[in-house]
């Protein structure tokens, strides 16, 4: 057991454009050497740009694509006896939240478009219409989970 305090869980402010929390840690976690700023001009340029193509509310796509990048199964390596097995578990609701924004964001960046925002508008509105990389990356996690089903009594 280890001997260090838990981790404090710290209060995000929900952003000043649509007051939501859910997108101030999506660009919490897009940003980069700090430019916070940057970071929120490309995400609300992105939602504009879906709100363009797809004439959809461009948050409503956002909160879809992520509710669709979600994984609810993944392995995790047990060493037993030896031998190292992947056990599937079942994902934190939390954790579902930060493998999400992170795939969304991870193959919103091997995207080869002109700018970052319309790399990210692509991706969400792939991910919101169940298609894209991000769900195949789901179900792919679902699949391996699925298939080491048998390891399942090693969870603990």
């Amino acid at each position: 057991m280890s001997r260090r305090k838990r981790a404090t869980v710290r209060n995000i402010l929900p952003d000043p454009k649509y007051n939501d929390v859910l997108v101030s840690k999506f660009i919490n976690c897009l940003l980069r050497k700090g430019k916070k700023s940057t970071a929120e001009r490309i995400f609300y340029r992105a939602v504009d740009l879906m709100s363009e193509r797809t004439k959809k509310d461009g948050l409503e796509l956002f909160h879809q694509a992520l509710e669709n990048a979600k994984p609810k199964l993944e392995v995790k390596s047990r060493r037993v006896g030896g031998s190292t097995y992947q056990v599937p578990i079942e994902v934190r609701s939390q954790r579902q939240q930060a493998l999400a924004i992170r795939w969304l964001i991870n193959f919103a960046k091997t995207r080869h478009e002109k700018t970052m925002a319309a790399n990210l508008a692509s991706e969400l509105i792939a991910a919101a219409n169940n298609e894209g990389p991000t769900i195949k990356k789901k179900e792919d996690t679902l699949k391996m989970a699925e298939a080491n089903r048998a390891f399942a009594h090693f969870r603990w």
